[in-house]
């Protein structure tokens, strides 16, 4: 019988170096886009895809994070006495969304290190890795697709993209071969192989590694076999491809559109198309930008 998949795990020890200086004293996680923190989206992607209880992986200076998901009693309290109402159900529905547990990352070693500390947490069992920096707009959940496909394969399973070639070299790039699955030919792939942020003449495919992940427990000790790569860092990738030698690795190239939120140039993105689909804000927003000298 395959097990499960009850837990995830949020990296969000990372200095978020790309926003500086607004993340000098907030956590990247922390931005919002439109009106909710990035690590909110991600969240609400774990509980719609079935998966309750939370992990989050914090460092220094990341205490927002938890204070976001908390109780905030004087806040309630005032909103009730002003009876804003809908305000007040919002700010409920945050604390009340998950069951959540912090543990820290005292250094910024990397991924596959954030996901280690996880792991006294986990436990032996699967679990998935989200990484809020990746905003992705799904009909169904992309987490929920990767728990999909690792329910029948009860094998780890991480999303995948097409990536031009000229912007290949930025991330882990998956060699690969197509596998029929729900009547699909060109979604699921067995992986071969992986390489991290090749040059593009390099590159085994064009189908790179996005930030979600289900993975068997194993991992963990495959992190704790290799050796630190560029910048002294841990890299999930080099975990996983250890992994790959004992295991098979799936990779599901997702259905939706992803935003790269821990760019600048991405974010603006994400807050101008989300902004333009809320009913609230898109009529006016929309008006607005017509109205811009582009």
């Amino acid at each position: 019988m395959i097990a499960k998949v009850r837990k995830a795990v949020f990296p969000a020890a990372g200095l978020g170096t790309r926003f500086l200086p607004a993340t000098k004293a907030m956590p990247k996680e922390m931005l919002p886009l439109v009106d909710k923190p990035l690590i909110q989206y991600g969240v609400e992607e774990a509980i719609q895809s079935g998966v309750q209880n939370i992990i989050i992986v914090t460092g220094r200076g990341k205490s927002a994070i938890e204070d976001h998901f908390d109780v905030s009693f004087e806040l309630e309290d005032l909103l009730e006495r002003k009876q804003k109402a809908d305000l007040l159900r919002q700010v409920r529905g945050v604390s009340d969304m998950i069951e959540v547990a912090y543990i820290r990352q005292k250094e910024a070693l990397g991924l596959g290190h954030a996901v280690l500390r996880a792991r006294n947490l986990v436990g032996p069992e699967p679990f998935a890795v989200v990484l809020s920096d990746d905003v992705i707009d799904a009909e169904v959940p992309c987490l929920h697709q990767l728990l999909d496909c690792y329910a029948y394969f009860g094998a780890s399973v991480v999303a995948l993209m097409e990536v031009p070639r000229e912007q290949i070299s930025a991330y882990g790039v998956v060699d690969a071969e197509p596998v029929d699955h729900n009547g699909t030919k060109n979604r699921l792939y067995r992986i071969r192989n992986m390489v991290e942020k090749p040059k593009a003449e390099h590159a085994p495919s064009n189908l790179a590694i996005i930030g979600r992940y289900v993975l068997v427990p194993e991992i963990f000790e495959s992190i704790t076999q290799i050796q630190p790569g560029a910048g002294g860092e841990i890299q999930l990738t080099d975990a996983l491809k250890h992994l790959l030698r004992s295991r098979p690795i799936y990779g599901y190239r997702f259905e939706g559109r992803r935003f790269d939120a821990g760019d600048k140039l991405g974010f603006l993105k994400a807050t101008v198309e989300f902004a333009l689909r809320r009913p609230d804000l898109g009529s006016s927003f929309r008006e607005y930008l017509k109205q811009l000298a582009l």
